[in-house]
């Protein structure tokens, strides 16, 4: 996994900064709030200063007409504050999981490279809310802030040393909760990989779980999971004690902190050196102030999970592309669809040199699995050759666009999968409207599975097409590439799950449907490659033999092993 260029904590600015005009309004509504909170208590001690010490009724009256109007103020300004905080947080979590669903699925490429579909879609769910939540926890900090410095000052005004006290003491406070914050956010941060790799591994499994079945694998399968879960419990139980034990920490020093400022009220008061009414109020703001305090614990540790989840997402958004396309790239008037290689060197093939003619089918056999992922990775540009170009009617793929280059040329890969809709959603999903669909249908078979299914192409499809068996979910794939219409089409392995019958049809229907569009087909079937105008072997990455699937069958031995075994 290439390490991100992108900082974490520029996610966590930008998502604050993106809604910055909620988070200034939740700031100052919740400022208004904590600040209405710190008087509550000052307007009580007037009340009992001039009603009850010194009887003056109509200033009691008064004072509590003023402490209703400071309730009304600090409720509505709670409400809306929290409004605004919540909008703000639920928001930059949608915004970036849109900027990291863009990423993934960027023509370039390169941010799903080491990582697990499950891994990814816990990032785009968790970790984007956790940094979301980041906007709130400035509120709330913000707010507790305001009313730590109202209270102080309110202090100051009855008594200087207990003002400085408070002055002196909270911010020692502060620093001693944040240090006790980074074991936190190391927990936190392992908890939170290996949770999403623990999330990778459960939808991987559900995904091959007929073929898990098929082999008799599941207890393997469920013994990995066991361990990778076991492993996610226990750093969640580890970040979960070291959160409470933060807490725990930061309320001992909290109480001790506000005992010692009633010890100091109560001094004075006995001295003489404040009122009745101060005292109370003195005593109230002590007791107020135990709601800033434990908020900023809280605060550190929403932002400790955020730091921790925006280095994860920074992973994801900074992932280097796997190709570059130049912004003013090359534009195809008209495709013809000549394919060529020239000396092309990538991960396992070695100096492949090959080309196919406009509208000729060709076959690629390839003895080693690894050389076919590599010819289909390069022919869709999902990576750029090592040495050597691939050229689509005499220019370079790397200079074409990228969007062009993808509607010229379709790799319909092994391990295509369907999404949720009906069947015939599934199938036009790339057709324009002058696609052959009805003929792409009937030349993959599809038809047949159309004719089994209770609302035939209206029948709803599960996600990745887990309600149909593997050979049916192979015919709409199939169909889905023929419906595209690509100018060229190249085909991996797409009758592997059908059985022989099945799959003869399904050949003489691609070569029909094709006939005149340029068609590669990298198989190992001899019922596809029978249709196929010549054959290519490649072998330990290179072309070692080039011609027709009869001939090569009775000539050459290595290819009747790779096509016959």
């Amino acid at each position: 996994m290439s390490k991100a260029d992108l900082p974490g904590r520029h996610v966590l600015r930008g998502a604050v900064r993106g809604q910055r005009r909620d988070v200034a309004l939740g700031a100052l509504l919740g400022m208004g709030h904590q600040t209405g909170e710190a008087l509550v208590p000052v307007v009580i001690g007037l009340a009992i200063d001039e009603g009850v010490v010194d009887g003056d009724v109509g200033g009691l009256l008064m004072w509590l007409a003023v402490l209703a109007v400071v309730y009304v103020g600090l409720s509505y300004s709670f409400r809306f504050g929290a409004r605004a905080g919540e909008r703000a947080s639920v928001t930059a979590a949608h915004h970036l999981r849109t900027a990291l669903v863009e990423r993934v699925l960027a023509p370039e490429g390169g941010a799903c490279e080491g990582r697990l579909p499950g891994e990814l879609a816990n990032t785009a769910t968790e970790d984007a809310k956790r940094v979301g939540a980041v906007a709130m926890a400035l509120i709330v900090g913000i707010a507790a802030a305001t009313g730590l410095a109202v209270g102080a000052i309110v202090l100051l005004r009855m008594s200087v040393p207990l003002g400085l006290l408070v002055l002196l003491g909270t911010p020692l406070l502060l620093w001693l909760v944040h240090l006790l914050s980074k074991p936190l956010e190391r927990r936190s941060e392992t908890e939170q990989e290996r949770a999403a790799r623990a999330s990778g591994v459960a939808a991987d499994l559900v995904a091959g779980l007929r073929v898990l079945k098929g082999i008799g694998a599941e207890p393997a399968a469920v013994a990995r999971y066991r361990r990778i879960s076991q492993d996610s419990l226990t750093a969640t139980l580890r970040a979960a004690r070291a959160e409470a034990w933060q807490n725990g920490v930061v309320t001992m020093l909290t109480g001790s902190f506000l005992a010692l400022v009633a010890l100091v009220g109560g001094r004075l008061a006995a001295r003489g050196d404040i009122g009745l009414g101060e005292l109370v109020s003195a005593v109230a703001l002590a007791l107020f102030l135990i709601g800033p305090l434990s908020e900023f614990s809280w605060v550190y540790a929403e932002l400790a999970q955020g730091r921790a989840s925006a280095a994860r997402i920074a992973e994801v958004l900074g992932a280097g592309h796997a190709v570059r396309a130049p912004a003013d790239g090359s534009a195809l008037d008209r495709v013809e669809g000549r394919l060529r290689l020239r000396g092309v060197s990538y991960d396992s093939l070695r100096a492949v040199d090959l080309e196919v003619a406009p509208g000729e089918t060709v076959g690629v056999v390839t003895v080693d699995p690894a050389d076919a992922t590599a010819l289909l990775r390069c022919l869709a540009r999902r990576a750029d050759p090592a040495e050597g170009s691939v050229e689509l009617d005499g220019t370079d793929l790397t200079t074409l666009r990228l969007a062009e280059l993808r509607a010229a040329v379709l790799v319909a890969e092994h391990d295509a999968d369907l999404f949720e809709g009906s069947l015939l959603e599934n199938i036009t999903a790339a057709a324009g409207p002058d696609a052959p669909v009805e003929a792409a249908v009937t030349a993959s078979g599809t038809d047949e599975v159309v004719g089994t299914l209770p609302e035939g192409a209206d029948t709803e499809v599960t996600a990745r097409g887990r309600s149909l068996s593997g050979g049916q979910r192979q015919r709409v794939a199939l169909a889905r590439a023929l419906a595209a219409d690509a100018p060229v089409l190249v085909l991996h392995e797409p009758t592997t799950a059908v059985d022989a019958v099945t799959e003869a049809r399904m050949a003489a229907g691609l070569k029909e449907l094709r006939a005149g569009r340029t068609t590669l087909l990298v198989t190992n079937s001899p019922a596809l490659l029978a249709v196929t105008d010549r054959v290519v072997l490649l072998d330990r990455g290179t072309v070692v033999a080039a011609d027709a699937h009869e001939r090569l069958v009775h000539q050459h031995g290595t290819y009747r092993g790779a096509v016959l075994a």
